[in-house]
């Protein structure tokens, strides 16, 4: 795909869900961005996007040219129950954000996830398989994706797993407490995906910001990092980088069993973002690296 040539004009962005971990990593990125983008960063305390009158008040004001949806609920056992509040904001305020995209000729870049897949699968999934979630979670994402075509405005929906930081919740930070107090951590050895640094994706969707006019439709990509591994190997690594003396041992899917199903095998397919975008995706285990070194600097 053509990248746009550079315009003197500085284009406002709008990222929703700032204070996530994905926020917080674009926020970080965003600091060592040229002045070609004007970042206009939320949360629910500032806008909520569930409030259709606000979220057009907000692009009409500001003159959005670029929403970031880094917002969602992630909460994936949880969800099983609390669908409403899951449905909310991974289906209904993006329909309405898609909408509002649509009205104001805005370009809406929105986070979607492995977890619209079954998992059934055995070679990576690409940019055009069909949808198969099999947990709350995923079916509203799913149809947030879904809402995003229905509304024919332009957008990136961009699908991502296993994502990781150093901000918020996440399964590196969780594995690093669990080494400090824990003498063995079971971990589940036949699910495989491929981590994610938001920090590296972050990068990856500020890249992208510069094909902002040539998109005219709706496209999907895939980023994750390179690699293809399971919760076990990714917490062997985690261990071993941060120097901790825990036994890792290796369990099934059925020994940890929890609310929502999970992908038995959810690996993306990378090749679009690469070939079409340009976008140079690190390793997994070189990420992780960088991820794990900061940590232990808190």
């Amino acid at each position: 795909m053509k990248q746009e040539i550079s315009s003197s004009t500085v284009c406002p962005v709008w990222v929703s869900g700032a204070n996530g971990q994905l926020g917080r990593c674009i926020r970080d990125c965003a600091a060592s961005t040229d002045s070609r983008y004007r970042f206009l960063f939320t949360d629910i305390a500032e806008l909520d996007i569930t409030d259709g009158e606000a979220v057009n008040r907000f692009l009409v004001e500001n003159r959005v040219e670029v929403i970031i949806n880094a917002a969602a609920y992630t909460a994936v056992d949880k969800a099983e129950t609390d669908i409403a509040a899951a449905t909310l904001l991974n289906s209904s305020a993006v329909a309405g954000l898609a909408q509002a995209a649509r009205a104001h000729n805005t370009l809406l870049i929105h986070i979607s996830t492995d977890y619209v897949f079954d998992g059934e699968a055995t070679v990576p999934y690409t940019v055009e398989s069909p949808l198969h979630p099999i947990s709350v979670y995923g079916a509203t994402k799913a149809a947030g994706e879904e809402a995003i075509r229905a509304s024919g405005c332009r957008a990136l929906i961009i699908r991502t797993s296993w994502l990781y930081s150093v901000y918020g919740h996440n399964f590196v930070k969780t594995v690093l407490q669990l080494g400090q107090a824990a003498h063995e951590l079971r971990m589940v050895n036949d699910q495989f995906g491929a981590p994610t640094s938001a920090h590296d994706l972050a990068q990856a969707i500020i890249s992208l910001l510069s094909y902002r006019s040539v998109i005219k439709d709706c496209v999907v990509l895939h980023y994750a990092n390179e690699g293809e591994i399971s919760w076990y190997d990714f917490a062997c690594a985690i261990v071993e980088l941060a120097g901790c003396h825990v036994v890792v041992a290796p369990v099934p899917t059925s020994a940890c069993p929890t609310a929502a199903r999970r992908p038995r095998y959810s690996v993306l397919d990378l090749s679009r973002i690469k070939t079409e975008f340009g976008i140079t995706i690190p390793c997994w285990r070189d990420s992780l690296k960088q991820v794990v070194e900061r940590l232990l600097q808190f």
